[in-house]
C-alpha cells in the first residue's frame, strides 16, 4: 500500500510539470516561435548580468512576502483576494513616513517599515471584520477594499501629496528614507532580503509548532467543528487577515522605499494577484513559496527579452504561468477524486450493519 501511495505521489507530482511544459511548448509553436529559443531568451533576460539578476530578486522579495501572507489566510480556509490592497496601503503608510515624518535618519527606514506593517494589518483587519461581524464574504470584501486602496492612493497622489514636477507620483523620497542596495552592481536591499527570509522561517515554525497554528488549521478544515471543540474561530480568522496584511505591508514598503523611491498609482503592480497563483501551486507548503516565487520572478524578469529579440508579446509569460497553475489544479482535483474513491472502497462495513444483514439472512432461511 505504501509503494502504491508513493507511486501515486510521484505520478501526480511529475505529470503536471510534464503536461505544463508540453502545453506551453505547443502554445509557443502556435505563435510561430521555437520553445528552446524562448527558454534561452527568458534565462538570458533574467540573468544576463548582475543588474538583471538583481531585478529578479527585487521582484522575488515582495512576491514572496505576499504569498507567505496568503498562506496564512489559506490555512484558515480564507480566500484573501484583498492582499493587493494591503500591499498598496502598506506603501501609502510607508510613503507618509518617508515624506513627512521628521525622524532621524538611522530610524527613518525601520519606522517606515513598521508603519507600513500597521497600515497593511489595518486593511487586512477590515476584510476580517466585514466577514466575521457583517457576513460579507472575504472575496467580495477583498475586491472592494482593493479598489478603495487604489482610489485612496490616487487621491493622495493627485491631491495633498501632489508633486507639480512629477505627473507619475509623489516627489522622490530623501535618500535617508530609502533602502540602500548592497552595491552599485548588486542592486538588492540586504535588509529587505533578510526580512523576507526571516518571515518565511517564522511563519513556517508558527504554522507547524504553535497552538495558534493548530487553531488556524482546525478553522480551515472545518470552522463549525473547530468552534464546537473550543477553537476561537472568529479570533483565528481576524488574526489570519491581520497577519497577512502585516506581511503584505512590508511588501508595499519595499515597493516605495526601494523599487520606485516614491508613491505612484497602482504601486503594487499586481503582485498580490500573482502571489495567489504562487499559493495555488504550493498548496500552502510554506517552504515551497520562495522557490515557486523565484521561478515566477525569473519568468517576468526575462520576459522583456521576448519582445526585444523574438518580437513576442511579454504577456506570453502570463499565459505560461496561468497554464501551469491550471494544469496543476486539474491534477490536484483528479488526485483528490481518486483518493476519495479509494477511501470509500477501503472503508470497512460496520459490525452492526454486518450483523443486521446476517440476521436477515438467518430469518429468511428459517422462513423457508
Amino acid at each position: 500500500m505504501k509503494d502504491q501511495s508513493l507511486r501515486t505521489r510521484l505520478i501526480f507530482g511529475v505529470a503536471p510539470i510534464l503536461v505544463s511544459l508540453l502545453v506551453t511548448a505547443l502554445l509557443i509553436i502556435l505563435v510561430g516561435s521555437d520553445p528552446i529559443a524562448v527558454a534561452s531568451k527568458l534565462w538570458s533576460g533574467a540573468f544576463a548580468d548582475l543588474l538583471s539578476a538583481s531585478n529578479v530578486v527585487n521582484l522575488w522579495i515582495p512576491l514572496t512576502l505576499a504569498a507567505i501572507g496568503l498562506v496564512v489566510t489559506f490555512t484558515a480556509g480564507l480566500w484573501n483576494i484583498g492582499v493587493d490592497g494591503q500591499i498598496v496601503m502598506g506603501a501609502v503608510f510607508a510613503s507618509g513616513v518617508a515624506l513627512y515624518w521628521p525622524i532621524p535618519p538611522p530610524f527613518l527606514v525601520p519606522v517606515a517599515i513598521i508603519v507600513a506593517m500597521i497600515g497593511g494589518a489595518i486593511w487586512g483587519m477590515l476584510v476580517g471584520v466585514l466577514k466575521v461581524y457583517l457576513g460579507v464574504h472575504e472575496i467580495f470584501g477583498g475586491v472592494a477594499l482593493n479598489a478603495l486602496a487604489n482610489v485612496i492612493a490616487i487621491t493622495i497622489i493627485t491631491g495633498p501629496w501632489k508633486d507639480p514636477s512629477n505627473s507619475r507620483g509623489t516627489a522622490p523620497f530623501a535618500l535617508d528614507a530609502l533602502l540602500t542596495p548592497i552595491s552599485r552592481e548588486v542592486n538588492v536591499s540586504l535588509l529587505a532580503f533578510l526580512i523576507t527570509v526571516a518571515v518565511v522561517i517564522i511563519i513556517w515554525l508558527a504554522l507547524r509548532g504553535t497552538r495558534w497554528g493548530l487553531q488556524l488549521k482546525a478553522t480551515g478544515k472545518n470552522a463549525r467543528s473547530a468552534l464546537l471543540l473550543g477553537v476561537p474561530t472568529s479570533r483565528s480568522t481576524l488574526s489570519a487577515f491581520m497577519l497577512c496584511g502585516l506581511i503584505a505591508g512590508i511588501a508595499g514598503a519595499h515597493r516605495v522605499l526601494f523599487t520606485f523611491g516614491n508613491l505612484r498609482p497602482l504601486v503594487s503592480g499586481g503582485i498580490g494577484f500573482l502571489a495567489l497563483l504562487v499559493v495555488l501551486l504550493v498548496s500552502m507548503r510554506v517552504l515551497w513559496v520562495p522557490i515557486i516565487a523565484f521561478i515566477f520572478a525569473t519568468l517576468l524578469g526575462g520576459s522583456a527579452k521576448l519582445k526585444i529579440d523574438l518580437r513576442l508579446d511579454a504577456s506570453l509569460v502570463g499565459v505560461m504561468q496561468d497554464t501551469v497553475v491550471l494544469v496543476v489544479l486539474l491534477f490536484n482535483g483528479l488526485r483528490q477524486r481518486l483518493q476519495d474513491r479509494r477511501a470509500k472502497a477501503e472503508t470497512p462495513i460496520p459490525m452492526s450493519i454486518t450483523a443486521t444483514v446476517d440476521n436477515q439472512r438467518a430469518i429468511g432461511d428459517v422462513t423457508e
